[in-house]
């Protein structure tokens, strides 16, 4: 009998404008994510925006405002341990932490829309799209952009071994390689490598270079016979 204690049809109708405000919202921001092809999507994101609505609808029906706002708390806190899932550590780099970033702000895009804050719910949505497309070329152009060596913590270097009457041609093809892929070089070093090879390490004045972009260079360069081997890694300045 407490079920139809609490049927009221305009009630009803009031949440699920909320939740459809919430689905829409968050699987905007989710498309965007799942275009560039991360590790929370769609899905995730129309669902933590869903779950968010949900959570405080539920608390505002209940206790009224007050409850809301103590759901409020809980759903920023609840969607931090889920954010902290989909954070990464590869080698030095850390990767997940816009997704993680993404979450919270469907999060809170659904929490607007549960407390029925409908303009403010599509607000925050534009806002967190454009943070995650047109911030975008921005920040490419900051970490491609060359840093004195003091100012960056990161620093990136490409080895490359090759015999030692092949070291020019190697050294070009390095320096093409990466001029394609827009990675200026900061530092250009050749050592022995035993008796007939020299080893040619390139570091890379970008503090932040896609691991993709790397590998293929890489790929390009392990396909020439000549050189023996190739390979990148990561350091962090003094």
């Amino acid at each position: 009998m407490l079920s139809f204690a609490h049927f009221n049809v305009p009630t009803l109708l009031n949440t699920l404008l909320c939740l459809t405000v919430a689905f829409i919202c968050g699987s905007l921001i989710g498309f965007e994510r799942q275009f560039r092809q991360r590790t929370a999507g769609l899905r995730t994101n129309a669902l933590v925006a869903v779950a968010a609505a949900i959570f405080v609808d539920m608390a505002g029906q209940l206790s009224g405002p007050d409850g809301a706002v103590r759901v409020v708390a809980y759903v920023v806190s609840g969607v931090g341990f889920l954010g902290a899932g989909t954070i990464m550590k590869d080698g030095m780099n850390v990767r997940g932490l816009n997704t993680a970033a993404t979450l919270w702000g469907s999060a809170a895009v659904g929490a607007c829309a549960g407390a029925g804050l409908l303009s403010q719910a599509v607000l925050a949505t534009v806002f967190v799209l454009a943070a995650n497309t047109l911030l975008r070329p921005i920040v490419n152009a900051v970490n491609r952009a060359p840093l004195d060596e003091a100012a960056s913590e990161l620093s990136f270097t490409l080895c490359v071994v090759a015999g030692r009457d092949k070291q020019k041609a190697a050294m070009e093809l390095i320096d093409q390689l990466l001029e394609q892929g827009q990675h200026p070089i900061s530092e250009l070093d050749v050592e022995p490598f035993g008796e007939d090879e020299v080893e040619i390490k390139a570091t890379l004045t970008a503090t932040s270079v896609e691991s993709e972009e790397l590998d293929a260079v890489i790929t390009a360069l392990v396909a020439k016979q000549w050189i023996s081997q190739a390979y990148w890694n990561t350091g962090v300045n003094e």
